[in-house]
């Protein structure tokens, strides 16, 4: 017997020495009744305001609404096997979404699970999805251009890195495609990019995967997806989810650019989960917070000063108007949050005019702060020269009889729209809008035909990319007197070179004139 004792001495000493308590102690509620993705719970009494709750079948749900004798808990995936009498235990914390590098080029949901077939993502850091936006005096003035590749924006309406651009319209003229041509045209300029679907449908998710895959963005972008068949609550917490994740890279250093496609299907999930949670609604049933849910949003989104690492969160949020209505309720919030708008409008689509930009009811307000010194010198007049345009064609719908001036405006205002225009796999560069820019600002550009502008502009661009005096342009960003005087010479030498070669086509006359003027 005592040799026994001997064996098993050692073996209860182990046993013990490995011993870990594994009793959880946790606080619990009682659900008492599940409607259309909502919980009401009791006996949870210490519970607080958006915290993460745990259902038996494993679901998640947010608390948004505390009451006298119970709260309101928004649920957060399958809700089928939840029932009357079901046990919730409280998890003492806010929602966390994961951040850092390994989610680059993964598509995930608002839970953060992977959704692209990719298999896990390999990280474990996370970060609450609500925090407070960056002080004033944490902030840095907004004075570098983020360049989308679209002519029309780069040139009259600049986007700063830091800037929050609206970018509103009806559905179906191109707003989307916008923003992911910004976003494919950030390859190669240490630009991370985020983009947020927020209730559109699987099959426009996977267009736009395969579009940014086949021009290489996808491996600096990462996105959240909210389909248009998930439950509310998911589609209103995917911009957090997105905006967190920029977060964590804008405090490295970084430069961010987030998309949130779009904010008006966000503003409708988070108006069906408040009247769902019986709160009072307001003006077109929106919940009276509503203005408060977007300018937490998109408050995060800014230019840190250099003791911050100097980081930044560009914004594009899209927002959709029914028949152009830009002064409804979401839209009018949106506009008076952002530091500009860029109006898609449906005339100009249908006409062929791409990107379908209105210029008159566009506006950036930073301004030319976010353009390079060339560009801004070279682009002084080219909105007053469209202004004119649309003017005068509007006043001449009523009169044939159009003065020599008049007649002037309006062939240069064509051919400035016609450069407005830009394929969706058209991509300009700095340099080059900056070609197109002094064709236009010298008028040189009216000695063209109509019909081959975009031929013109073309070998333009090919021809000038070499230039000696645009490579000096180029590398110190700016432009003086001297430089545009040889610019002009050499641009007036091609184009007299260019027009020669188009059969019955004279202007020699016109250049003479010129040239004793």
């Amino acid at each position: 017997m005592s040799k026994n004792n001997t064996l098993i001495n050692p073996l209860i000493k182990a046993r013990i020495e490995k011993y870990i308590n594994t009793n959880e102690v946790y606080e619990k509620g009682c659900v008492i009744s599940v409607y259309d993705g909502i919980a009401v719970i009791s006996g949870a009494d210490d519970v607080m305001l958006n915290e993460l709750v745990q259902f038996e079948n494993g679901t998640y749900g947010v608390v948004f609404n505390l009451n006298i004798d119970s709260v309101s808990v928004v649920l957060l995936g399958e809700y089928s096997n939840i029932n009357e009498g079901s046990v919730i235990k409280r998890t003492k914390k806010i929602i966390n979404a994961l951040v850092g590098d390994e989610l680059l080029g993964r598509v995930i949901d608002p839970l953060c699970n992977p959704i692209d077939g990719k298999g896990n993502i390999n990280t474990k850091k996370t970060s609450p999805i609500e925090q407070n936006a960056h002080s004033i005096f944490e902030r840095a003035k907004i004075d570098t251009p983020l360049e989308t590749g679209i002519f029309l924006i780069d040139t009259i309406f600049p986007i700063g890195l830091g800037q929050r651009e609206l970018i509103i319209g009806d559905s179906q003229t191109g707003k989307t495609t916008i923003a992911i041509n910004t976003i494919i045209n950030q390859r190669g300029k240490n630009i991370n990019c985020i983009y947020v679907s927020i209730g559109q449908k699987k099959s426009s998710l996977a267009r736009i995967i395969n579009k940014l895959s086949e021009n290489n963005a996808l491996e600096y972008t990462t996105i959240v997806s909210a389909s248009a068949s998930d439950l509310p609550s998911l589609k209103y917490i995917a911009p957090f989810v997105g905006i967190t994740i920029a977060e964590e890279w804008m405090h490295a250093g970084k430069n961010v650019l987030i998309i949130y496609d779009d904010l008006s299907k966000h503003a409708s999930s988070y108006r069906t989960i408040s009247l769902l949670l019986k709160r009072s609604p307001g003006r077109e049933a929106f919940p009276g917070d509503i203005f408060y849910l977007h300018s937490r949003l998109l408050e995060r989104s800014c230019k840190l000063n250099e003791e911050k690492k100097g980081g930044s969160i560009t914004c594009l949020p899209i927002i959709e108007t029914q028949a152009g209505e830009i002064s409804a309720y979401i839209p009018t919030n949106l506009i008076s949050i952002t530091d500009g708008q860029l109006f898609t409008q449906r005339s100009l689509f249908n006409e062929g005019q791409k990107p379908a930009i209105d210029v008159s009811l566009s506006v950036s307000r930073i301004g030319s702060a976010a353009q390079i010194k060339s560009i801004k010198k070279t682009a002084s007049n080219i909105k007053i020269d469209i202004a004119q345009f649309l003017d005068v064609v509007a006043f001449n719908k009523f009169d044939d009889d159009i003065d020599e001036h008049t007649l002037k405006i309006i062939e240069h205002g064509k051919r400035i729209m016609i450069l407005l225009k830009q394929n969706n796999d058209t991509y300009y560069s700095q340099i080059e809008e900056i070609i197109m820019l002094f064709a236009i600002k010298s008028k040189l550009i009216d000695f063209i035909p109509l019909n081959n502008i975009l031929d013109f502009n073309e070998k333009l661009l090919n021809e000038f990319i070499n230039n000696e005096t645009i490579i000096k342009i180029n590398k110190k960003k700016d432009i003086s007197n001297e430089d545009e005087n040889i610019l002009f010479n050499d641009l007036r030498l091609y184009i007299k070179k260019y027009v020669s070669d188009i059969p019955g086509y004279d202007i020699s006359n016109y250049f003479e004139e010129s040239d004793k003027e």
